[in-house]
């Protein structure tokens, strides 16, 4: 798989019926390794070892409803209320970050309400926090760290 533009981590690998599997952290199971889940494996790692977020208070993979429509979140974490404080948005690392990919992160927040988002395809990241008294976003130079605020 290709390097990505995060810290190197220490990932667990098999394989099943000549599938490469990799081991999800926080769904506790290994899933099938393809672009994509390399990019959100490494994204996992790089919030919970270098941003400090805590591994059980993240949702993978979770559904949501976006104008009665099932959608799939890649990532988000949850404050100790239980709201979804950080949105991610995952994309392979051959698929760009444009302003259709950040729209449709901003759709799925429209039913969560995060304060902070990041879309990432691994080799490129946009972090912003959302102003929704101003209704805008206000992009950032990094991820803040987890906070309890």
């Amino acid at each position: 798989m290709l390097k990505l533009n995060f810290p190197e981590y220490r990932l667990r690998f098999k394989s099943r019926e000549n599938n490469p599997l990799v081991f999800d952290v926080v769904r506790k199971k290994y899933v099938r390794l393809q672009p994509e889940e390399w990019v959100r494996q490494h994204c996992i790692h790089f919030l919970i070892q270098e941003k400090g977020y805590p591994v059980g208070r993240m949702l993978v993979e979770r559904e949501i409803r976006v104008n009665n429509l099932p959608r799939r979140v890649d990532i988000a974490v949850c404050d100790a209320l239980g709201q979804v404080d950080l949105l991610v948005e995952c994309k392979a690392p051959e698929v760009p970050i444009t302003q259709e990919v950040f729209d449709q992160m901003a759709r799925y927040n429209l039913a969560l309400n995060a304060r902070l988002l990041m879309v990432t395809n691994g080799l490129s990241h946009v972090y912003c926090r959302m102003d929704y008294a101003g209704q805008r976003y206000e992009y950032l130079r990094e991820l803040p760290p987890y906070s309890t605020e």
